[in-house]
């Protein structure tokens, strides 16, 4: 177990490990003991009722947080003619084809996200190895490779993220910065946990949420109650 620091210590002894918070309690409580000097970022982890070794199970795709995640990211997109005309007008910051792989597999990879048109998968699946492992590899389930570029572009700039369940079926998502209004970070949590809701696999029985933490980047996680955020 990796030793903790004295700042996050002391803002640890804030926090009741045995108790399950609501929402804006719990906000609040992640806002105040975030120990660090910069603005950290709030982080859900949601566990979820699912067996991901089946397929099915596996919950992948993208949401737009109505305010943003307070990061300015950086969107490189694939595409040829009037759609790379398209996603240079959209506001993506780079634009390109085969010059853009050759640069990528150069070791290149000053952008946040990702965007392909479909007829440029050919050409950017050559990447996989390089792309898939940091969560850059444009997918349809997250509506990154698409012939509306535009669209794919403003999102991306807005505040989109993408979730995946890891090996033990839990979620991890920011939700936002720590300098965020309350009420901001809660209206991002709950749609991301609307999203969740709605993308529940079929084969699911019984709870389907089980356990909810938020935390800063570098501070403490405080529990939330599934159940009174599921009403």
């Amino acid at each position: 177990m990796p030793k903790h620091g004295k700042k996050y210590q002391e803002a640890a002894k804030a926090v009741d490990r045995s108790k399950l918070y609501d929402v804006t309690e719990a906000i609040e409580l992640v806002k105040k003991t975030a120990p660090a000097k910069f603005d950290e970022t709030v982080e859900a982890a949601v566990r979820l009722n699912l067996d991901v070794r089946h397929a099915d199970q596996q919950i992948r795709g993208a949401v737009v947080l109505p305010h943003g995640t307070g990061k300015d990211k950086t969107v490189l997109v694939f595409a040829k003619g009037d759609k790379a005309k398209e996603a240079e007008a959209a506001g993506a910051d780079f634009v390109g084809a085969e010059e853009l792989v050759e640069k990528i597999q150069g070791g290149w990879l000053g952008f946040d996200v990702a965007i392909a048109t479909p007829d440029m998968m050919a050409q950017v699946g050559k990447l996989g190895r390089i792309l898939g492992p940091r969560g850059l590899m444009p997918n349809p389930k997250t509506g990154t490779v698409t012939m509306d570029v535009e669209r794919a572009v403003k999102e991306s700039k807005a505040g989109k993220i993408n979730y995946r369940t890891d090996k033990a079926g839990i979620i991890h998502a920011p939700i936002g910065k720590v300098s965020f209004e309350t009420d901001k970070l809660k209206e991002n949590f709950e749609t991301l946990l609307d999203t969740l809701i709605k993308a529940k696999p079929a084969a699911v029985k019984g709870t389907y949420i089980k356990t909810i933490t938020l935390s800063s980047t570098m501070g403490p996680g405080v529990k939330v109650n599934p159940q009174k955020v599921m009403g």
